[in-house]
Order: C-alpha cells, then sequence, then structure tokens
C-alpha cells in the first residue's frame, strides 16, 4: 500500500493505493485521521485500491465520522472497481456518496425484491 497526500488550503487531497485491509490497518489509520482538522475537507482518491476489506472499510467509516465530528467533510474523490464491488455489496455507495459499480458501468441499478433500487 502506497500514500500520497496534498494539502491545499481547506483541503487535503490523499491517495491510496494497493490493499486496505487488516495488514495495512495501522498505517492507514495513523494515514486517514492525521488530517482531518476542524473544517478540513479530506478528498480520497480510492481509483488504485486493488483490495478493501472490513478493517479497510471500518476505517473509512471512522475518517468520515472524525471529519464530520471537527465540522469537516471526508470525499471519495474516485474509486476502483473493487472498492466499488464492496460498496455494492454492503450499500454503502449512498452513504459515502458514490455511485454504484453497476451504474459506473452503466447498467441499472439492482433492485432489492421490494422493488427499492440500490445504488443510484
Amino acid at each position: 500500500m502506497t500514500t500520497e497526500r496534498k494539502r491545499k488550503k481547506s483541503a487535503v487531497k490523499l491517495r491510496i493505493e494497493g490493499e486496505m485491509s487488516i495488514y495495512q490497518a495501522g498505517e492507514l489509520k495513523r494515514t486517514l485521521h492525521a488530517p482531518v482538522a476542524n473544517g478540513v475537507v479530506l478528498e480520497v482518491d480510492l481509483s488504485a485500491v486493488t483490495e478493501l476489506d472490513t478493517s479497510g472499510l471500518q476505517l473509512l467509516v471512522l475518517a468520515k465520522k472524525a471529519a464530520q465530528a471537527r465540522q469537516g467533510e471526508l470525499r471519495l474523490v474516485a474509486c476502483s472497481p473493487a472498492v466499488l464491488e464492496v460498496f455494492d455489496l454492503l450499500d454503502l455507495g449512498a452513504y459515502f456518496d458514490v455511485p454504484s459499480a453497476a451504474s459506473a458501468r452503466g447498467m441499472p441499478a439492482a433492485r432489492s425484491p421490494s422493488g427499492v433500487s440500490h445504488g443510484s
């Protein structure tokens, strides 16, 4: 896993590459939480993430909550197919404000048995 961080006024841009898994959880936690300050927007590029497990997902959720608690924001500006697959599986696209993998490929969003659209 590699990361790259750039700071611009009230925004911090972070690009994560490789795996976001239990094996990188300690480093990822420091990387995601260090730039979260009062009113800062953390823009995270996940387009080069090859694997996302529940540990990596938990860190994204915690970073989002930490940013919100400090009147900041976590924005996922790009997601790899691996990330979108996990978000679709767990119906988290809306939580992170990212389109579903299906819509990213131009396919209709999945529908639940109740007819409710997921991932749009």
